[in-house]
């Protein structure tokens, strides 16, 4: 399924957990430090350095550029990490967040509440990830180095919904099936 940025209501409607998508159009990154600086800044009362509306974010902290590329190696990070700073973002307008593993209970219900996905990308690989960036640069945060939030743009940036608006949920969905098929082949005597 192909997926353009910003997304629509319709295309955050349109997604089912297990879906694979290739995104192009922009992608913001961020990780713990960038996400906490997001929040005191939302708690403030001041205006973010970007628009969430409809964005996605993606959970990386890049390595520096190899010469002629935009970007270098660009792995997802651990998302629960990000849990206790995603109910602001989105109750602001972010509806896709890519990263890997699971989520807190709390953040589901929060993302459930406010119509939003949550995506994953390989771990591991982060070299053939970052093939897809076609342009990169700095939005705030430079001081964070590899953890400042940049403006990414991408051409088919694949990743698999993990869990949907509806509440699909991909990976409680493979643990069962995984239950499943042990009990089935605890039962059978010819294995």
């Amino acid at each position: 399924m192909r997926l353009q940025s910003p997304v629509t209501e319709a295309d955050i409607r349109s997604l089912k957990a297990g879906d694979l998508v290739m995104i192009s159009g922009t992608i913001l990154t961020g990780r713990d430090a960038a996400h906490k600086r997001l929040v005191d800044t939302i708690n403030s009362g001041k205006s973010l350095p970007f628009d969430p509306t409809g964005q996605i974010i993606y959970y990386t902290g890049p390595a520096p550029a190899k010469p002629g590329r935009p970007i270098g190696s660009c792995g997802p990070t651990s998302s629960y990490r990000m849990d206790p700073f995603s109910d602001a973002l989105m109750a602001l307008g972010l509806k896709v967040m890519i990263g890997k593993g699971d989520r807190s209970d709390a953040f589901i219900a929060q993302m459930l509440g406010h119509q939003g996905v949550y995506l994953q990308a390989v771990g591991g690989a982060g070299a053939l990830l970052a093939k897809t960036v076609v342009r990169s640069e700095i939005v705030c945060y430079e001081d964070l180095g590899p953890e400042a939030i940049y403006r990414l743009r991408v051409k088919d940036f694949p990743a698999v919904v993990t869990y949907d608006a509806h509440g699909g949920n991909l990976i409680k969905e493979g643990v069962n099936t995984f239950k499943e098929i042990t009990l089935d082949k605890e039962g059978d005597e010819d294995v």
